[in-house]
């Protein structure tokens, strides 16, 4: 059973729902989900994780239930709310899990607050989001156009596209349901802040230890996306699962539980 949403409110006023789950004096480590999800992304894996990860997983500004201001979904914007969020929950570093947008969230704000980031773990991570012309024809075709309200088959394509695996028939139609609830000029604004923010150049301003987890069937990812974070982001190390996409926690969650638990346990041991 999955712990119950709660709501962070951050001093810049925005609110934000989160649930927490473990031990109170756990290994703290905060979850940041892709573009149009939600705290939900990571359902299938808070089952699975032991109770001494202090596990909170937050849904981020436009997204899902939480506030959707007028503007602010550039990635500074985002990596500014984690720091926000953190003093509001009160923790004072953590390790941050992220997935493809969040993933990029995270290496901005372990870029900008590196005092409060003990480690990342980026899963389905994109080196570049302009050099990559799927999204780019996929903006341009689809989101650019995008009016609300959101169509059920555009996001239920979207999401159906990240995967290589059957999920549970309930977890999709979840998901699809969260990315529903994010307007068309969050769709559109979030994911031209991904185009215009490219800070590949400051990769190698990461000074903690990073784990690449990578789906060897992701269809918007490519492996040399991955090659790239590895040479940047000093001392990182690649996870791949075979046969899997891009949501690789929501095709292996057990497995991605465990490798997430052991990569907190080398970092933060006791």
């Amino acid at each position: 059973m999955e712990p119950d949403p709660k709501v962070a409110e951050l001093h810049n006023g925005i609110r934000l729902p989160y649930v927490e789950q473990g031990d109170r004096a756990g290994a703290p480590v905060v979850m940041l989900h892709g573009i149009t999800d939600s705290l939900h992304s990571f359902d299938p894996v808070l089952a699975h994780l032991p109770r001494h990860i202090r596990v909170f997983a937050l849904t981020q500004r436009g997204h899902g239930d939480a506030d959707r201001p007028a503007s602010g979904y550039r990635t500074r914007d985002f990596a500014a709310d984690v720091a926000a969020f953190m003093d509001a929950v009160d923790i004072e570093s953590a390790v941050v899990v992220g997935h493809s947008m969040g993933a990029t969230n995270a290496e901005r704000f372990a870029i900008d607050y590196p005092k409060r980031v003990s480690g990342l773990v980026l899963v389905g991570s994109f080196a570049s989001y302009r050099s990559n012309p799927g999204l780019v024809e996929y903006f341009n075709s689809t989101v650019s156009q995008l009016k609300d309200p959101i169509n059920v088959a555009i996001a239920r394509e979207f999401q159906e596209s990240t995967l290589a695996r059957r999920i549970p028939p309930a977890s999709l139609d979840l998901f699809v349901s969260e990315s529903l609830k994010a307007p068309a000029r969050v769709w559109r604004d979030a994911f031209q802040g991904l185009f215009e923010d490219d800070f590949a150049g400051e990769l190698g301003r990461i000074a903690v230890p990073t784990l690449l987890v990578w789906g060897e069937r992701d269809a918007l990812v490519p492996r040399q996306d991955q090659a790239a974070l590895l040479s940047a982001i000093p001392g990182a190390t690649l996870t791949a699962y075979e046969s899997t996409g891009h949501a690789v926690h929501w095709e292996q969650p057990a497995r991605f539980a465990e490798d997430l638990a052991g990569f907190v346990r080398g970092i933060l041991p006791g």
